[in-house]
């Protein structure tokens, strides 16, 4: 887990430090200096983490957050167990800035930039052969071209973190996945 930021009047809590860097470059793109700002984008180390990472944190800190689909239930205990709210719906979650992926991250920015916008991204960066041979495992043969590259940018070591700055660079303003574009949002707000 990254250590807290003491500094931050705002705090986005993400499960990875892909989520971290895609929330970072979305800001940067924008023209905006979080840190200046009194802003600060964390990677607990997963959704387990959210209750530590929740606790500490005062009034005086804007807080908000964002997870994959099969953490919601885990991030909307922590948030009730933190005295944030109670019964909290996916709504009520995002009233207090904490936002879910339709399945994670990844799979918004595929499903934003279209496969094939992907793969001209992989190309660019020279793994267009490592995607082919993926795409020829008999496990990944013939299925949909979005879940092999889900597959491919969630394999190789740090390749998730290195095409999280990728994909959202190469994103159109009106195509930003929702979720990412509110939980950036919840910086400024309050």
């Amino acid at each position: 887990m990254t250590t807290r930021a003491t500094f931050a009047k705002a705090v986005v809590l993400v499960e990875g430090l892909s989520d971290k860097v895609a929330v970072e470059t979305l800001a940067a793109r924008d023209g905006r200096n979080l840190k200046a700002e009194g802003a600060a984008v964390l990677a607990i180390g997963g959704a387990q983490a959210i209750r530590r990472s929740l606790a500490g944190y005062g009034d005086d800190v804007r807080l908000a957050g964002l997870c994959d689909a099969g953490e919601e239930d885990d991030f909307r205990r922590a948030l009730e167990e933190a005295g944030l709210g109670s019964n909290l719906t996916r709504v009520g979650m995002e009233r207090l800035g904490f936002y879910v992926c339709v399945q994670d991250l990844e799979d918004e920015l595929i499903r934003a930039l279209g496969a094939a916008g992907v793969e001209r991204i992989v190309e660019a960066q020279g793994d267009l052969r490592a995607f082919r041979t993926l795409q020829k495992q008999p496990e990944w043969r013939g299925r949909p071209a979005e879940e092999q590259l889900h597959r491919f940018l969630g394999s190789g070591g740090r390749r998730k973190i290195r095409y999280a700055r990728l994909l959202v660079e190469a994103l159109e303003r009106d195509r930003i996945p929702w979720p990412l574009a509110r939980v950036l949002a919840a910086t400024t707000s309050g």
